[in-house]
């Protein structure tokens, strides 16, 4: 099964599917050539980009990504401060070192081809990387799909990948989890937390999820404290230092303040994402505000909020996420952004109930209330940049995200619809959705606001 910490991934910004993705392939690729015995013959690399990766790859920072990839860099563990005399250093001698070691000529604007009329077969996100010998000759050819959240799929790749561990409580759907929870007095968090201790011990479980958690306060705290523009021509302002100055000076007695504050931390984030910065995909780069704002909001505004309260939220949170992305999808490019944003408020809004100690009942209908009203939304980010209006969007599902924790623990007896089918809906929805309207920026607001 997905872990929680394939959904929780730390890396940089602005896109896990259009910039984690890519990096992750272009380093497998000379991993492989490498294991292949191939990297020392080579000579030249290329990447064609297909679909969504070459329409909107520019704003998203695919090129920078593939190049940090084929020298080795991982998203985990690149500096961002470092990006830029990287990337300059390839550009200027016009080589770069394949797993900073085998030294190749790159001609960017030969290596690396956009074929934005093109789409591969299996998903939009499409990339096809080859390597050749000083003759011209083919060594090694591959295509890689980056299918969201940073996850990567080599073409012909088995997507269930066997596993030597075997987890005490898999589940394949709401209605499994919810029957397995009960048969054994567990609640959701708790089944969780067995299933990732499996692989890592509890212990090590905690560590991570405040790893993770550290990792997100501190991102949050550079977004409330950095000003300036956004990188990409828009010539976004980053609004977040600004609105938290007004926050902490507005007299008190609003009874919406903690909804400003709530707002606030989601725009922090995605402002940080958006200039490249180090973020966690939540369950995407695109969507990475909406989880750390609302588990802000539960540690500063929720009455009797602690670590437990945090460690329930991420688990909670982790097993929806799991839910989407093996029975749907977490791609703004295959569904829109109810795929990002969406399905990240549906996790949100899960833990925030168990957070607050919401019964299995609570927590399966706050994350169906969650996805519920963000069914249909397009992924339309104008000039390809993850700014507008993703930036908003990730604030906006914070606030869904509260309210529907609030929805369904307020409310007694069973609810209509369930969150299986709420996830079937938004996948089907994704399905039938034109794919201009998912991460071309050929439609919506990309088409219709040029200027901002």
């Amino acid at each position: 099964m997905t872990s929680l910490f394939d959904l929780f991934k730390i890396g940089i910004g602005p896109s896990s599917s259009h910039t984690v993705g890519p990096m992750r392939a272009a380093r497998r690729f000379c991993v492989e050539l490498d294991a292949a015995g191939l990297l020392e013959t080579t000579s030249r690399v290329t990447v064609e980009m297909y679909g969504s990766l070459a329409l909107t790859g520019h704003g998203h920072g695919t090129d920078r990504a593939i190049l940090l990839g084929l020298l080795g860099e991982q998203p985990d563990k690149i500096d961002p401060a470092a990006v830029e005399a990287i990337l300059s250093k390839v550009r200027e001698e016009r080589k770069i070192a394949l797993l900073g070691k085998r030294a190749v000529a790159f001609h960017e604007a030969e290596d690396l081809v956009w074929r934005r009329t093109e789409i591969l077969q299996a998903h939009s996100n499409g990339m096809r990387y080859s390597a050749y010998a000083a003759n011209g000759g083919l060594l090694q050819e591959k295509i890689f799909y980056s299918i969201g959240g940073g996850f990567i799929r080599a073409e012909g790749e088995d997507v269930a990948a066997p596993t030597s561990t075997t987890i005490p409580y898999p589940f394949r759907s709401a209605a499994q989890l919810l029957e397995i929870a009960e048969q054994h007095g567990l609640t959701i968090w708790q089944l969780m937390l067995a299933n990732e201790a499996a692989t890592r011990g509890e212990d090590g479980v905690r560590a991570g999820v405040r790893r993770i958690w550290q990792t997100m306060q501190t991102c949050t705290e550079r977004g409330l404290t950095t000003e300036g523009t956004l990188p990409g021509g828009l010539n976004v302002r980053r609004r977040a230092p600004e609105m938290r100055a007004k926050l902490l000076v507005k007299k008190s007695g609003d009874p919406l303040a903690a909804m400003d504050w709530l707002t606030l931390y989601a725009i922090a984030v995605n402002e940080e994402n958006a200039a490249g910065g180090r973020v966690v995909t939540a369950p995407t780069n695109g969507a990475a505000g909406v989880v750390p704002a609302v588990a802000h909001y539960y540690r500063n505004f929720v009455p009797g909020a602690d670590d437990e309260g945090i460690l329930r939220y991420f688990l909670t949170a982790a097993a929806i996420g799991v839910l989407y992305k093996e029975n749907a999808s977490i791609s703004g490019a295959e569904v829109g952004c109810q795929g990002e944003v969406g399905v990240a408020c549906s996790m949100a809004a899960g833990g925030l109930a168990a957070a607050m100690q919401g019964t299995n009942s609570d927590i399966e209908h706050a994350a169906e209330v969650g996805m519920e009203h963000n069914l249909g939304m397009t992924c339309d980010p104008i000039g390809g940049l993850v700014q507008i209006p993703c930036i908003e969007r990730n604030a906006m599902g914070a606030v869904k995200a509260v309210n529907a924790c609030r929805i369904a623990m307020n409310e007694a007896g069973e609810h209509k619809v369930s969150l299986d089918q709420v996830i079937r809906t938004m996948y089907l929805t994704g399905l039938d959705m034109q794919s201009r309207y998912k991460e071309t920026s050929q439609a919506g607001l990309a088409l219709n606001i040029i200027e901002c």
